[in-house]
């Protein structure tokens, strides 16, 4: 089981393929098998890097405050740990605001950016309902796990793939995450607030987001998109939060255009 130990905890990480590197960074209570549907067509094309963050999967998951520099960090010892000098960034979610701030604290490691399902946090952020809200913060047990995942997707792919909400749900089950460090996770993005800052990412940054996402609303990838100064927008009707395993076979072909230079077209 490979793991690297960078601030003081372990990373447990994979690789796939060669060529330029594409670090995947998912978010609160998901690890490596979210990437599960993209792995294999991107390392036809990339040097592909997934890990679980700090508090899920096979990483260690130390019950201290983790802030979302904290967990840049964790990412880019990761990289400098594997020998890679620059790669291109993706972010689902938390993930996404790592791969900001990542891409903030070391310009000179990120080369494209690919943001998915998050924000630039801070009093614009654009927040789920309130019930939502409620019940990410304060659900807990069976019920709570199984209502978590199907927030994560559109009713109507729930409906007409269970087979695979089953095999997601199987891999959760066998990595599971305890409360705490699920809470360590919360509240991480807390205090993020990337929007001043987005003028400095000056590196090519494709948004993408599901317009039927009750976990991080659309909206927010339309804000962010408009504050980046070399931003693209795709958006995927009728998706839910995780849409890059809802529509992956398109998603996947947009991000293959999007880092070999092309211009992504849902």
């Amino acid at each position: 089981m490979p793991t690297v130990r960078v601030n003081d905890v372990r990373l447990y990480y994979e690789t796939y393929g060669q060529g330029e590197a594409l670090l995947l960074i998912a978010g609160i209570g998901y690890g490596t098998w979210l990437w599960a549907k993209q792995i294999l067509e991107l390392s036809k094309y990339f040097f592909v890097i997934a890990f679980d963050n700090r508090g899920v999967g096979r990483s260690d998951k130390p019950d201290i405050e983790y802030t979302v520099p904290l967990l840049a960090s964790d990412a880019y010892e990761l990289l400098r740990a594997l020998g890679v000098k620059r790669a291109h960034i993706l972010g689902i979610s938390l993930g996404g605001f790592i791969a900001q701030q990542l891409a903030l604290d070391h310009p000179e490691i990120a080369d494209r950016l690919i943001l998915c399902a998050t924000s630039h946090g801070g009093p614009n952020m654009i927040l789920p309902k309130g019930e939502i809200l409620q019940f990410m913060a304060f659900g807990a047990g069976k019920e709570t796990f199984q209502r978590g995942i199907e927030l994560a997707f559109s009713p109507e792919y729930l409906a007409k793939h269970p087979e695979e909400i089953a095999q997601i749900t199987e891999r959760m089950r066998r990595n599971p995450q305890p409360r705490y460090a699920y809470l360590r996770q919360f509240m991480a993005p807390i205090s993020f607030n990337s929007e001043p800052l987005l003028h400095q990412l000056t590196m090519p940054v494709l948004v993408m987001a599901g317009e039927a996402d009750s976990v991080v609303p659309v909206e927010n990838s339309r804000l962010l998109a408009a504050k980046l100064p070399n931003a693209q927008l795709v958006t995927f009707p009728g998706a839910g939060h995780l849409f890059v395993v809802e529509r992956a076979d398109e998603v996947n072909r947009i991000i293959i255009d999007f880092l070999k230079g092309g211009a992504p077209h849902a």
